[in-house]
């Protein structure tokens, strides 16, 4: 797994990170300059420092040779135009002079090159870095925080926000150069005459004041466009994976009718935005032809008086339709930066998530284990001061198969999650193999302990590939015998192309019985010696829980084995049975113990089968066969 890039420890309070990427109205704009999200940013822009000392000097350089241009056409037309309109003898003067601008014009091409290839190839390089150290981060953080974070919010750090600050690389660099080009046209106005570019800048503080009053009416009709956008995203994402119960409902007029609303909302908003950027640019196009007209009439008077050289006049044209370009640029940057801002508040509290399960430093790696589990005194719950499992103790010896039992909300999945130590206990501890849990790396928890989960998910790929997921070695006869132990290879083989099968994003192009076989086939190709199934076959008709049960036979051999099963009849056969309500274990047995105590298993198991008489006799016989096989 890459590793993430360092990032230096924050010397803010500590954030609400996980109110924050939960909250509905999440800002999109954030201060005009965080020092703190800048001083992280330098951080992953450090190993691009020589690059980006160059792609300022080439800024700069492209800068400087939009400044000198204007300055050669004026001495070429004060040197080529004499006294009463004659050529002056100097015309070699004016050869050097197209020459130098030549050389100026080629100059400027090539540090305007130099520059957009370094920034866009260092803005990539930080949105690499960037998505590779929250994915990497990702992947490590403890589950208590997924628990309470939208995947959708997570996923919008890793695109939008980080474009966000691609983009404001991108745009920071090239400020400079605007910095530097209008206070430049402003130096240089003011040295060819000061008279004349006081009279030119005159315009300037109605730019101001014009955009004092636009800058905040706009950032409301910006923002409002982004909100309206956002639902209407949401409204027909919501729809089309809905679209099932859409359908069977007869909604479609009633979400059309809704979508529309959204829509036509967003529709005015964008509306409304882009008549504030419209009223923009006419109001700067405005002011640049006054600028030109004051040139004009009082430059030109001044001429035909002889007070100012005509070449002077042509420059401050020349530097009049250049000096609101950089001035439109900034204020485009200035809602840029602010966005960065925000976005890399976002992005730096995610990587921030402290990693509550870790690994200590002298953490154990065994090889082997003997596959016992132990709970001692164990208490633990996801919010403070609501334990989940209360003081519970138990040990399941290697090989044994115990199943828990138990009402909704009783701890049974918690049980398995602190067994891979998902979480970390309040109190009392868990043994693996002998282990203390926390003395050992979360790699050879990984490698010892299998999971068989509910919902089986499988990735996009081939079959092949979703079998050996946790053992990249296993060879493709392993893959094949694993598949045929738990009855999958039969179904593989009728697909078209068989163990190169390409899956669908979760395995969506098979049925949820064959997602299953294929989870028991990953979990015995990865011959852990400890197996978790947590309602393996709660979400399955009867028919193929047949097949499951017998690939689950295979599956439990010389293996130690923790179930959860709603379906009582899939535990029948477990070595012991433990039931557990608000938390504690208040049973223990196996089935026979279990019904004779007429105790809550009991209750649970006949309320399971109250209509099982219903069933017709030879299905009801063959489930009952294959439960006493299990």
């Amino acid at each position: 797994m890459a590793k993430a890039t360092p990032s230096p420890k924050s010397n803010r309070p500590p954030l609400a990170v996980v109110g924050s990427l939960v909250s509905q109205d999440e800002d999109l704009f954030g201060r005009i300059f965080d020092r703190w999200v800048v001083g992280r940013l330098g951080e992953y822009l450090r190993p691009y420092r020589a690059r980006i000392i160059i792609a300022i000097g080439a800024v700069l350089a492209f800068t400087l040779t939009q400044l000198a241009i204007p300055l050669i056409i004026r001495a070429a037309i004060d040197d080529a135009v004499a006294s009463g309109g004659e050529i002056a003898e100097g015309g070699a003067l004016l050869n050097i002079l197209v020459a130098v601008f030549i050389g100026v014009v080629v100059f400027n091409y090539i540090a305007n090159h130099v520059q957009e290839t370094i920034v866009g190839k260092i803005a990539g390089h930080l949105l690499f870095d960037l998505r590779r150290a929250m994915y990497a981060h990702l992947q490590v953080v403890s589950l208590s925080f997924m628990d309470k974070t939208e995947v959708g919010r997570l996923m919008s750090r890793l695109q939008g926000d980080v474009n966000a600050l691609q983009e404001f690389l991108e745009s920071s660099i090239f400020a400079i150069g605007d910095f530097v080009l209008l206070f430049g046209i402003i130096a240089v106005l003011l040295s060819l005459d000061a008279r004349l570019g006081a009279m030119t800048l005159s315009v300037v503080p109605i730019l101001f004041l014009v955009r004092i009053i636009w800058l905040p009416l706009a950032r409301r009709a910006f923002l409002r466009a982004r909100e309206t956008s956002s639902a209407t995203n949401a409204a027909l994402a919501e729809s089309i994976h809905g679209v099932r119960v859409v359908q069977e409902l007869t909604r479609e007029d009633v979400n059309f009718d809704l979508f529309d609303e959204k829509a036509t909302d967003n529709l005015n908003s964008h509306i409304s935005g882009s008549k504030y950027t419209n009223v923009l640019i006419p109001i700067v196009d405005g002011l640049t032809g006054a600028a030109m007209a004051i040139i004009v009439i009082v430059g030109g008077g001044l001429v035909l008086d002889q007070a100012l050289d005509i070449g002077v006049m042509v420059a401050f044209l020349f530097y009049v339709q250049r000096f609101f370009d950089p001035i439109r640029s900034l204020t485009i940057q200035y809602s840029i930066m602010q966005r960065a801002m925000a976005a890399g508040q976002r992005i730096f509290e995610v990587l921030d998530v402290e990693v509550e399960v870790s690994n200590k430093s002298d953490a154990q790696d065994p090889k082997e284990i003997d596959g016992s589990i132990e709970f001692e005194n164990v208490t633990f719950g996801y919010v403070a001061d609501q334990p989940v499992l209360k003081n519970i103790s138990f040990r399941v010896a290697p090989g044994e198969t115990v199943a828990l039992v138990g009402p909704t909300g009783s701890g049974k999945t918690s049980t398995m999650s602190l067994t891979h130590r998902f979480y970390d206990v309040w109190d009392g501890s868990i043994r693996v193999g002998g282990h203390d849990v926390r003395d050992l790396t979360q790699a050879s928890l990984g490698r010892h302990i299998a999971m068989v989960l509910q919902e089986p998910y499988l990735f996009s790929g081939t079959i092949l590939e979703n079998i050996r997921y946790a053992k990249l070695e296993a060879s493709r006869d392993a893959i094949i015998d694993a598949a045929k132990a738990v009855g999958a290879h039969d179904f593989i083989m009728r697909l078209g192309a068989g163990y190169e099968t390409e899956l669908d994003q979760g395995g969506g192009n098979l049925s949820l019985g064959q997602r299953q076989l294929l989870s028991f086939a990953r979990a015995l190709v990865a011959d852990a010696k400890i197996l978790i199934l947590d309602e393996a076959t709660a979400s399955i008709d009867s028919y193929t829980e047949l097949n499951i049960q017998r690939a689950l036979a295979r599956l439990l051999e010389n293996r130690t084995a923790m179930v959860i099963a709603h379906r009582l009849a899939t535990i029948r056969g477990a070595d012991r049975i433990m039931v557990l309500q608000d938390g504690e274990i208040i049973e223990t047995g196996d089935h026979a113990h279990l019904m004779a105590s007429e105790g809550l298993y009991s209750r649970l198991y006949r309320m399971n089968y109250a209509s099982f008489d219903d069933i017709p006799d030879d299905v009801a016989r063959t489930l009952s066969e294959s439960n006493d096989a299990t």
